[in-house]
Formats: C-alpha cells, sequence, structure tokens
C-alpha cells in the first residue's frame, strides 16, 4: 500500500518537486512536496526516461490508374442474332444483314465492330444492325467486337460461320443466253464479249 501511495505521488507531482515522509504519531507514513518540522526525510528520486510517442504513419496515396489501366467492362452477353450459324445465304447480289445482341446494354463510350473473315468491314459504330454487300460466293465467318473508348476490346464473339451462294455469271448465260441487245446492260453479257455483227452481202452499198 505504501508503494503504491509512493507511486502515486511521484506521478502527480511536477517533474522538478522535492518528495519527503514522513511518521505521524499514529505510525502512519506520508508523502508531501511540503517538509514537516521532525522527522521528514527527502526521498531520493531517479531519473524518469520519457519516449516521444512514434508519430503516425502518413497515408499512402491513392494510386492514380490511367484510363487504359481501368478494369475492362464485361457484358453478360454479346452474339449474333442473324444469319444464324452455318446458315446458306442465297444472293446473287451478295447482300446480307447482321444483327447483334448483348446484355446489358451498350454502354457509354462503347462501339461495335463487325468482322468478316476476321477483317473489319467498316469503322466501329452504335448500330448493332449491319448491312453488307457483294460477299464473294463460298463460305465465310463473322464475328462481333465491342470496343471502348480506348479502343480496347471488351467483348468478342466466336466465329460464327455462314454461306454465300450466287448464281455465277456463266450461270446466268446458261439459264438466259445473252441477246445483242443484252450486251453492256447485263453483268453476265460485257461488251467486249458482244459477237460481231455480221454484215448482210446482199445489202447495197452506197
Amino acid at each position: 500500500m505504501k508503494a503504491w501511495l509512493l507511486v502515486v505521488c511521484l506521478i502527480a507531482l511536477p517533474a522538478h518537486a522535492e518528495v519527503f515522509t514522513y511518521v505521524d504519531a499514529q505510525g502512519h507514513r506520508f508523502f508531501t512536496d511540503q517538509p514537516k518540522p521532525g522527522n521528514a526525510l527527502r526521498v531520493p528520486q531517479t531519473a524518469i526516461n520519457l519516449m516521444a510517442a512514434n508519430p503516425a504513419p502518413e497515408p499512402a496515396p491513392a494510386v492514380q490508374t490511367s484510363p487504359e489501366e481501368q478494369p475492362l467492362f464485361h457484358y453478360d452477353l454479346v452474339r449474333i442474332l442473324i444469319p444464324e450459324p452455318d446458315a446458306t445465304i442465297r444472293n446473287n447480289a451478295g447482300e446480307l444483314i447482321v444483327s447483334v445482341t448483348n446484355e446489358p446494354d451498350l454502354q457509354p463510350g462503347h462501339r461495335y465492330r463487325l468482322l468478316l473473315d476476321g477483317e473489319p468491314t467498316a469503322e466501329p459504330g452504335l448500330s448493332p444492325v449491319f448491312p453488307l454487300t457483294d460477299i464473294d460466293r463460298g463460305s465465310h465467318t463473322l464475328s462481333v467486337e465491342i470496343l471502348d473508348e480506348q479502343g480496347r476490346i471488351v467483348e468478342r464473339t466466336a466465329s460464327q460461320p455462314f454461306h454465300m451462294q450466287r448464281t455465277s455469271l456463266a450461270q446466268r448465260r446458261k439459264i438466259k443466253p445473252c441477246a445483242l441487245a443484252d450486251y453492256g446492260k447485263r453483268p453476265e453479257c460485257p461488251l467486249s464479249d458482244k459477237p460481231v455483227e455480221e454484215k448482210n452481202p446482199f445489202q447495197r452499198v452506197f
């Protein structure tokens, strides 16, 4: 108990104050900074080591990411609606309408780009419908990309095959032979193939 009182007194008193102790007539020991005449004794004080509190670490600065380093947006669904996979298209002009759907809706700054046989058909745009013309006969592949405002590919569908059937010029000429009046008017009847008109030997020359 006495030791606890001593600690309390030492804490409560200023660092430069002197501490005295004495015993009263009833035998109780007291500590004070004001000596009393009689049996008061000075209490030797040891040096107190004071340690400065460690400064709190400064918060790390927020890492600024450039637009190119920002994570890509994810679409739950992107697919080609028209034509269906492995569809056969019959069109003598090689015309085809491609339509795509996606979920969620196209995000601000994003664009569609259609690839025919791995090559872009036009500049990226907002329309999910792509009209194509003069596609060669044979098998081809289609895929659609969604690009963000930095031109990064956000999503891309798998390559989807289709087959274009067009009647060849030779087949057209076989179905409907070229008459003299057709040359230069029908694609399958070019002027270069126009036969030379035979002159009438009985036609009078003036």
